[in-house]
């Protein structure tokens, strides 16, 4: 009997062990993120570390951005991370071409997706976006991620340094989700090339 009583303890051990594993895994991580379920739109197509978003080869000035996906620790590459990144056009607005579904008839076709390589890289081919024709926010690429373990969130945008938009007190204001995103865009080979590195659940809520 008092082996019967164990054994019925170590399984129910076992069991909520198993439940408190579940939660943990499923914990929302990053807060409130409108329109963050938009990385699941890729469809059929099949995701590698370097994508090229609509119009890049009529465009100007080209853009090429990549980095690498770090885990927490800020060393670690992490692989098997998806991007989502969208943007605007040179004037400033989300393109569309009518026939958007979901999430890209507010986000347009200027949009992509990679998943990092087995040493955390990525690449984006694009072009430099325009300013909101308000002209009070900087010019910026939004940017989603989607761990394979955690819900997706967004982290901070790719800004530019030398955007006379992007003054100190907005620089003050950035939280620096995953990172600083404010790259220094320079001239190679006629396109400009810019580097964000990402540490995931860097100042990302609940993380």
């Amino acid at each position: 009997m008092r082996n019967l009583f164990l054994s019925i303890c170590l399984c129910f051990t076992i069991v909520c062990n198993c439940q408190s594993n579940s939660t943990g895994h499923n914990k929302k991580v990053g807060g409130p993120c409108q329109g963050c379920e938009a990385i699941f739109e890729y469809g059929d197509k099949v995701l590698k570390d370097t994508d090229t978003l609509p119009d890049f080869s009529k465009t100007s000035p080209k853009l090429k951005l990549s980095g690498t996906v770090y885990q927490k620790n800020g060393k670690t590459p992490a692989k098997n991370v998806i991007l989502y990144f969208y943007q605007t056009n040179r004037k400033g607005i989300y393109p569309k071409k009518g026939d958007e579904k979901g999430w890209g008839k507010r986000h347009g076709y200027l949009r992509g997706w990679v998943k990092t390589n087995s040493v955390g890289h990525y690449t984006i081919y694009t072009f430099r976006p325009g300013a909101y024709p308000n002209r009070n926010t900087p010019e910026h690429i939004h940017i989603t991620v989607k761990e394979p373990d955690k819900n997706e969130y967004y982290i901070e945008d790719v800004l530019f340094d030398d955007d006379v938009l992007l003054t100190l007190s907005k620089r003050k204001d950035l939280k620096q989700r995953g990172g600083s995103g404010i790259v220094n865009p320079v001239l190679k080979n006629g396109i400009l090339t810019v580097s964000r590195d990402i540490i995931l659940g860097h100042n990302i809520p609940n993380y």
